[in-house]
């Protein structure tokens, strides 16, 4: 995997530190001087890059830049509750489960579940957003409200099939496991569907990172996987998409949007 990463001067020793942490991942990194990051730098340098300046570690193509912003969910988190969020109802969050968010993304619904009480190792194998969310999770430490939060957030850097399946192997179980796979849209059910005529900056970019027909699994496997060591899979759909693997679930929580499938296992 190769990657550019401009930087500006100010950041060479932070750029240094993160580079390193890249490559000791896999990521071969091309360290590019940049004068100035801004809105025109981006613009010019469309390809799909990494960028470090006052901001931190974001990714960039196509004039955007983007990186896990747990700041930005402070204000949802403050007046979430059990009666507005179908996902802390979901996965009991509020029982304090041990969960694992198998599906790692943003981070913004391990945050969720965590506010909630939920102890949550949030699984990431890809290293450009592991480390873009190891960033976003040492910076969220620093701030009271979410400091009390990320202490029941645990970084895992590994493939989340293998990870369950060691857990299996090795006779080791959880509460929940979490799945909000990345790319539901192959195998939606499209009768009478439209797709959104415009993809959110943060998914664009999160789609170039994490190509369609590269490796991302659509969850089917996880979800086998994650039966094997869970009391409890909850799963997040589209309201009108397929059930994952084809298993219907005991139950669902429905919104307008999207849902929560549960796959209940007592014996675990």
């Amino acid at each position: 995997m190769q990657f550019v990463c401009w930087f500006e001067q100010a950041y060479e020793q932070k750029a240094s530190e993160i580079v390193g942490r890249l490559q000791s991942r896999g990521v071969n990194v091309d360290l590019q001087l940049a004068e100035k990051i801004n809105a025109k730098f981006l613009r010019l340098h469309p390809e799909l890059a990494l960028v470090i300046d006052r901001d931190g570690l974001s990714i960039a193509a196509q004039g955007m830049k983007m990186q896990p912003d747990w700041y930005a969910e402070i204000p949802r988190l403050k007046r979430a509750s059990l009666k507005t969020e179908m996902l802390a109802r979901a996965t009991q969050s509020n029982e304090q489960p041990t969960l694992i968010d198998a599906t790692a993304g943003l981070g913004h619904d391990s945050l969720l579940m965590a506010k909630f009480g939920a102890q949550v190792r949030l699984v990431e194998r890809h290293p450009i957003l592991f480390t873009l969310l190891e960033e976003a999770y040492e910076s969220a430490k620093k701030d009271i409200f979410l400091a009390s939060i990320t202490d029941k957030i645990q970084l895992i850097f590994a493939d989340s099939a293998s990870y369950l399946e060691q857990l299996a192997q090795t006779k080791q179980s959880v509460d929940v496991v979490y799945l909000d796979p990345m790319f539901p849209q192959r195998d939606q059910n499209q009768q009478g569907q439209k797709k959104q005529a415009q993809v959110k900056k943060q998914m664009q970019l999160l789609h170039m990172l994490l190509p369609e027909h590269g490796e991302m699994d659509l969850g089917d496997h996880l979800l086998i996987e994650a039966r094997k060591v869970a009391k409890r899979v909850i799963v997040k759909r589209p309201r009108h998409a397929v059930f994952l693997n084809n298993e219907e679930p005991k139950h669902q929580w429905l919104g307008d949007a999207c849902r929560f499938d549960a796959y209940f296992n007592m014996d675990t």
